[in-house]
């Protein structure tokens, strides 16, 4: 049965449902789209500006208005399923602008508008297959979401290539760590690949549904075929008679085999190895241990003594997770940390948001566009020096002191009747010095009476007990080693060496790693990083977003190789060191580079060298074109 608009009747009771609980900011610019009626633009229906990162379902609008725009959103979203077009089906970017700036309710400035316009997918991964030389190959090293992101991107262009991946199975982060609590700290309907569509069940995806989506990417695209899995990279060097990498593998056996290429992509990202604090003996604990990205399969922590080392942003996930499973929990804090609220923490999405998702193109275009700009470059002028402030030490200008405030109020409020707490949990530093967490109930799990936290340094690990350096000992079945992973070394799995043989460990002085947009490096041609020095958004965004716009560069540049008939493109010196001069002036002014805190953003000279200093829509900028004249060329030789 269908009704007279040529929908079902079940699709127009679900889509009524879903548009009567919908998102009336992203209504309202489905309800553009779909008319063309720029009157939806009008003050009277402007929302107003949405509070933290919450989604501001009603824009703050009064009853009527909103029902107002229900209705009209439901009669044009059937008008379109019953088969009439979408008025204005790719807005200008002034448009774009105007559009997001009122769904938003502030102003967004013009230069967003082009940003705004790539980003509002899903759209199909639109790629003209290249023209490539006989023998021409790719290498890209490792299968998490980098690896894969440069392999469909490969794949569209006709270019030949294989992945080399250590595990036996795609998803890099999200195959390796299984502690419970893991998950995304961004929204994954923007922590998603804007060319592959998914109907998240959770607003913040949990470890099993990411490692589900990365495995959804491999197959979708046919990937597996173009993957050796049980393989691990040894070295690559370059062999400047032929043009070529030689790359050095080795198998499960421990056989290794010699291949070439004429580009490698390093995908191996940053997260690994794991690293262990240096406690005396640490090693001999008489107990269960192990790091949190080897959790141990079926382990059971019913009523046992745990401790974990560490508070950072595994421990924030895993030990609110397991409070009530457990006999008793000590946590060892290191360091504290700023943890923003959480609205969406575990929350489901509902029924029909997800079908309206689904269904709806447009809608969940302009959800994703929304969140971009939530999590985006909103707090970034926030992570200024006012040279002018007079609180430094605590806070960096107006606006981040306001932070700091609400933080604060937030930090309070969670402790409840354990504010004897307060004063070990809160920062001295700037919000946002650190990594900011999201706080998945880790205050109110420190009300918990079976938790502990602990906040004497450990002077060692005794038998099965931890030693804390004013005598007391504690006694634990099994500890957790949550001290994170040796992210300053860049690429630090294999050895990668180039021109003259020198390797990127004596080109980066071991943890000094520099690239031009954490790409290119002097000296090492045909070779780019993805997730490379100073590209992670640390002032917000997704990483995935990141990862497209460096392989979107990545393929530009190797497009213009092949145009060109080149066998040789290497970032010059000149141009490199500029571009870093502007990284390192940049953060001098930002709050990674202030004195108040420790923070794995910099290196042991103080540099930082894993954030990215500028807004994501500087990073889009630089990302739209290769240019050539930044390179030394060489032509392709015969047979290269």
């Amino acid at each position: 049965m269908t009704v007279s608009d040529g929908v079902s009747a079940e699709d127009s009771r679900l889509l009524r449902e879903a548009v009567a609980v919908a998102n009336i900011p992203t209504l309202l610019m489905v309800l553009v789209q779909l008319t063309g009626d720029l009157g939806w633009l009008e003050p009277r229906y402007h929302p107003s500006r949405g509070q933290g990162l919450d989604d501001n379902d009603s824009g703050g609008l009064p009853d009527d208005i909103q029902a107002e725009v229900r209705a009209a959103s439901l009669t044009a979203i059937l008008d379109w399923r019953g088969g009439k077009p979408v008025a204005i089906p790719d807005p200008d970017p002034d448009l774009l602008v105007r559009m997001l700036g009122v769904s938003m309710g502030e102003p967004v400035p013009r230069e967003y508008g082009p940003m705004t316009r790539a980003q509002l997918g899903q759209r199909p991964l639109e790629r003209k297959p290249l023209s490539v030389p006989e023998g021409f190959r790719v290498l890209v090293i490792g299968a998490g979401a980098s690896g894969m992101c440069m392999a469909v991107h490969l794949k569209a262009a006709g270019i030949p290539f294989e992945i080399l991946e250590r595990n036996e199975n795609v998803g890099g982060t999200w195959l390796e760590n299984r502690y419970p609590g893991a998950g995304v700290d961004t929204p994954n309907h923007l922590y998603s690949f804007s060319f592959v569509m998914w109907d998240w069940p959770m607003y913040f995806a949990l470890r099993d549904e990411l490692k589900t989506y990365m495995e959804h990417v491999a197959d979708h695209f046919d990937l597996r075929p173009h993957i050796r899995f049980g393989t691990e990279v040894v070295s690559t060097d370059w062999q400047e008679d032929s043009q070529s990498w030689r790359v050095t593998t080795r198998d499960a056996t421990g056989k290794e085999s010699v291949e070439t290429a004429n580009v490698v992509v390093s995908a191996a990202g940053i997260f690994n190895p794991a690293v262990f604090p240096d406690i005396p003996g640490l090693d001999g604990f008489e107990g269960e241990s192990f790091h949190t990205s080897r959790w141990p399969e079926g382990l059971d922590l019913t009523d046992k003594r745990v401790a974990i080392i560490g508070n950072g942003a595994s421990a924030m996930q895993i030990c609110p997770e397991i409070q009530n499973t457990v006999g008793s929990l000590d946590i060892y804090q290191r360091s504290l940390h700023w943890a923003a609220p959480f609205p969406h923490f575990r929350k489901p999405v509902p029924e029909p948001m997800r079908f309206l998702i689904r269904e709806v193109p447009l809608y969940q275009a302009w959800y994703r566009v929304r969140l971009g700009w939530t999590f985006n470059d909103r707090v970034h002028p926030a992570l200024q020096k006012d040279p002018d402030w007079p609180d430094a030490d605590r806070s960096l200008n107006a606006i981040n002191d306001g932070h700091r405030k609400f933080f604060t109020r937030h930090i309070r409020d969670e402790l409840g009747d354990r504010q004897d707490l307060f004063e070990k949990v809160l920062p001295k530093y700037p919000p946002f010095g650190k990594r900011m967490l999201m706080d998945n109930g880790w205050y109110r799990m420190l009300r918990n009476p079976k938790v502990e936290l602990v906040t004497d340094r450990i002077a060692e690990v005794s038998g099965n007990a931890l030693v804390t350096e004013d005598g007391t000992r504690r006694e634990a079945d099994v500890l957790i080693i949550g001290t994170g992973f040796d992210v300053l070394r860049f690429i630090n799995t294999y050895e990668a060496r180039g021109r003259d043989g020198r390797s990127l460990r004596e080109v980066w002085n071991d943890d000094d790693a520099r690239a031009y947009m954490g790409t290119a490096v002097p000296g090492f041609p045909n070779y780019f990083i993805l997730y490379g020095p100073n590209t992670q958004p640390g002032h917000g965004g997704s990483l995935l977003f990141v990862i497209e716009m460096q392989i979107n560069y990545i393929m530009d540049l190797m497009g213009k190789m092949l145009d060109r008939d080149l066998g040789v493109v290497s970032v010059r010196e000149d141009v490199h060191d500029a571009y870093n001069a502007k990284v390192e002036a940049a953060h001098e002014n930002m709050v990674w580079t202030h004195p108040g805190m420790q923070t794995y953003y910099r290196n042991s000279q103080g540099r930082v060298t894993v954030n990215f200093p500028f807004r994501n829509v500087d990073l889009f900028d630089m990302t739209r074109q290769a240019d050539l004249d930044g390179y030394d060329t060489e032509p392709r030789r015969a047979g290269g």
